[in-house]
Order: C-alpha cells, then structure tokens, then sequence
C-alpha cells in the first residue's frame, strides 16, 4: 500500500481544488468553504475563494443576524473599527484578523449571520432543534428524525470532538444542537439567495459544510432547486471524512494549538 508524504498528499488534494476554477464555482447558486476554525491557513485559503468568486452575499456561521446588520459600507474598510463594533472579542471565536480578509475580500457582498444563541442552542438539547427553529420547521425537513446510520455516526462524531468525554446519554442531544445550527446556516442561506441572487459563499465549520449532512439537506429541502459545491479543508494527520462528504478537498499543515483534550481530565 502506497503512503503518501504530507507534501504529496496536499498536493494531490490541492491539485483537485484548483482545478475549481473561478467561472465554474460561479455557476453554483452556493459555495460552502469549510474551516477548523483556528487554522489561518484555512481562512486565507476562504478569502482567496471568495474573491475569485465575486459572491453576492456572504453567510457566516460566526456572526448573528444583528452582528451582520452592523456592518456598514464605511466599516468594512476599518478592521479595527469593525471588530470593536461586533464585540469581536466577547463572542469566542478565533481572532478577528483571520476572518477580517474575507469580508474585505468581496466589498459589495452583502453580509448574512447565522449564529444560533447559546440559550437557543442549549434550549435544542433538551426540546428539540424543530420545537426551537419555530414554524418553519417542517419545509426545511428539520421536523424528521435522522437515519440510524447518520445519527449513530453523528453521535460519534460529537464524542470525538469532545476527548470521549461525554456521557452517552448526551450524544442526541448534542445532535440536536448541531441540527438547529446546521438548518440555522441553511435558512440564513435562503434568505441571501431570495434577497442577493447567486452565488452566496458560506463560511462555516467542515462540519456544517458537509454534503451529506450540515446545512445542504435542509436548504434543499427548503430550495431544491438550488446547486451547491463545499469545500473541506483538513489538516496534516487529520482523518479524511467518507466519500461524498464535500465536493472536494483542501489539506493544510495544522494551526498551533493546545492540547484540546486538557480541559476534560
């Protein structure tokens, strides 16, 4: 069995993404770009994206709904300024500076939120990513359950990212949260293409840029329609996801980072 280098392995996968050239991406309705969201790499790699592509708006996972309407054609060119007015640095988030490039990337992007609340996302764990949506549930598919398969590898996938620190109970519910973000991005999705026009960028974790589940099942639901490419971007030693999960790869060296495991010993 041939194992490749890291050099040749991001060659391989970068070679797929630059084959996207920025007419073809132009002719989908939606461009997901994918992210572990402290990697600068994968940021810079997004900026670069959306300036080929010349979006009509942006939808970013990170910014509310009210965050977005602050963001004024005289902001936009002031990073500094921008930041203090979103209250940058309360939110949790990576540091603004990475993110600052892609809004500057596409200056007459119009910008969309679809950050969930902490209280509505807790509030999804115990009644229901559905109950929480409100009445649109239903055309947005969010109203059915999972298959079994989806919602077992789902739950793996939670514990996983949380060291194998969670007691099994919580997984659903863990599920559940990620649902409502995922048709959260997919509803504020909706709103830029009935509003803007394609292409709409989305900037969001892999997670919610995932084809096969993420944000795509419930803006399809919603827009069938609609075409969609996403982007994944992985780092160096990180496991590829199955086949079918984005339209294509991006591998990065990995952000420096402490261990994210420490906080659950």
């Amino acid at each position: 069995m041939k194992v490749l280098t890291f050099a040749a392995r991001a060659l391989a996968l970068s070679s797929l993404v630059l084959t996207l050239t920025a007419p073809a991406l132009r002719a989908q309705d939606v461009v997901v770009l994918g992210e572990l969201h402290d990697n600068p790499h994968h940021h810079a790699e997004q900026a670069r994206r959306v300036a080929d592509l010349a979006p009509r708006a942006i939808v970013f996972e990170m910014l509310s709904a009210e965050q977005a309407a602050r963001i004024t054609p005289e902001l936009r060119g002031d990073e500094a300024r921008l930041r203090e007015v979103l209250d940058w640095d309360a939110s949790g988030w990576p540091d603004f500076s990475m993110y600052y490039p892609i809004i500057a990337a596409a200056p007459e992007a119009a910008i969309y939120g679809a950050h969930v609340p902490r209280d509505a996302a807790r509030a999804a764990m115990t009644e229901g990513a559905a109950a929480v949506f409100g009445a649109e549930a239903a055309r947005y598919g969010l109203d059915q359950p999972l298959e079994a398969a989806e919602q077992q590898a789902r739950e793996a996938m939670q514990q996983e990212a949380h060291c194998n620190a969670l007691p099994p109970e919580m997984l659903p519910a863990m599920v559940e949260m990620q649902r409502l973000r995922d048709a959260a991005l997919a509803r504020a999705t909706a709103e830029a293409l009935a509003e803007q026009g394609a292409p709409v960028a989305v900037i969001t974790g892999n997670g919610h840029a995932r084809r096969d589940w993420g944000l795509w099942p419930y803006l399809r639901a919603r827009m069938p329609e609609v075409t969609l490419f996403a982007l994944g971007q992985l780092e160096e030693g990180q496991a590829e996801p199955s086949e079918g999960a984005f339209d294509a790869l991006r591998l990065s060296p990995a952000a420096e980072r402490d261990d994210p495991c420490a906080a659950f010993r």
